[in-house]
């Protein structure tokens, strides 16, 4: 029996060095793929600061192992 009463998790943002942990991409790919609209988008969180969802690099992975990502 599942407990539909338990909150859903927050949303986890990734700062860059975490992105780029996780995605076979340099820094200046990973700026490339964003510019032409293959990678997620960041969240814009101040001034000179970024951060991805995680949940969007999650589905950019799962994408690159089924062969979908450019």
């Amino acid at each position: 029996m599942t407990n539909q009463n338990q909150p859903t998790p927050p949303a986890r943002l990734l700062r860059l060095p975490n992105v780029l942990d996780r995605v076979p991409h340099s820094k200046t790919e990973l700026y490339r793929r964003i510019r032409l609209g293959t990678f997620p988008k960041s969240v814009r969180l101040g001034l000179n600061s970024v951060a991805w969802l995680e949940s969007d690099i999650n589905q950019y992975i799962l994408k690159l192992t089924q062969g979908a990502a450019a």
